[in-house]
């Protein structure tokens, strides 16, 4: 069997240059279904936990779900406010201004242009983490987000370009019942808008230094 065309990258430029996409989604083209099931199936191959797989992909792309389903990611991400920003938080944004402003932009760009991205890929996992114990969200997300990721690289692989977000927590439970999920059983984890991506250069970002973060036997 042939193998599917992807770009040629090495690992560590896949790895890199796997960004959030928002701006440089292409509305104009169609996803092929066959491509989207090529990044699931690599997406099942990541770690979980106790290999109990308790991991789905919900995909949509008819024009009156993703009518739907985009409404509800422009309220949710509208009503969404987040965690307060502590001092900390304000200097890590502060330390590349451009690049944060460069975000911020592009958010509102996608908000009102939402409903023109061809195919929104939302994640879920078995098992509701809702005033769950540490121990019980680490094993339910841990079994969930590298699949994601691994979806997410491999869609960056082949020419896609995608964007992590919680835009579906505001109204989760809305949103399971306009897509059929069981809410009560299981959660959904994020929702990603999924399109060819205009051109296929992407470059690391600019981060704060290896120092800040690296920290050897202790804190």
């Amino acid at each position: 069997m042939a193998l599917p065309e992807t770009l040629d990258l090495s690992p560590d430029e896949l790895l890199s240059t796997t960004r959030a996409v928002r701006r440089r989604l292409d509305f104009s083209r169609a996803v092929p279904r066959s491509l989207i099931e090529e990044c699931v199936d690599l997406a099942t191959q990541a770690p979980t936990g106790r290999n109990r797989q308790r991991w789905h992909f919900l995909v949509v792309t008819e024009s009156d779900q993703r009518a739907a389903v985009a409404d509800i990611y422009r309220r949710a991400t509208l009503a969404a406010t987040g965690a307060p920003l502590t001092d900390r938080d304000v200097w890590r944004m502060g330390y590349h201004g451009a690049s944060t402003q460069r975000v911020f932009d592009s958010l509102r760009y996608l908000i009102e242009n939402i409903d023109r991205v061809p195919a929104f890929v939302i994640p879920a996992v078995e098992g509701r983490t809702d005033g769950a114990t540490v121990e019980a969200q680490a094993g339910t997300w841990g079994s969930i987000l590298p699949a994601v990721w691994s979806f997410m690289l491999a869609a960056r692989a082949r020419g896609l370009g995608t964007v992590w977000t919680t835009a579906q927590a505001p109204l989760e439970a809305e949103l399971a019942q306009a897509l059929g999920v069981p809410y009560d059983d299981v959660m959904l984890a994020a929702f990603i808008p999924l399109a060819y991506s205009i051109g296929t250069e992407f470059k690391p970002a600019k981060r704060i230094p290896r120092d800040r973060v690296l920290h050897w036997d202790r804190w």
